[in-house]
């Protein structure tokens, strides 16, 4: 009983520690770095940078995030789209 507390407190003292860091995952660097000084930058009032939240644009990659549950129409949209554009 006494390993399971103890191993119960580890972890909740590790998840505490990564709740407070962003992008725990990260390894440390320029990327992570620019990231974090741009989102600081534009959620701080009273920054120069700062976007209300009601302005503010989410954009995600292909990591199925906000991404359409049919990927392949969107793609074949773009496609049928871009040959049109070029056929003439």
């Amino acid at each position: 009983m006494k390993k399971q507390a103890l191993l119960l407190a580890l972890i909740l003292s590790v998840s505490s520690l990564l709740a407070d860091t962003p992008l725990p995952s990260w390894n440390d660097g320029a990327a992570r770095q620019s990231i974090v000084e741009f989102v600081e930058a534009t959620t701080t009032p009273g920054s120069a940078d700062f976007v209300i939240p009601a302005e503010r644009i989410a954009v995600f990659d292909n990591d199925g995030t906000l991404w359409s549950e049919q990927p392949m129409y969107v793609q074949a949209v773009f496609v049928f789209a871009r040959i049109k554009q070029l056929a003439p």
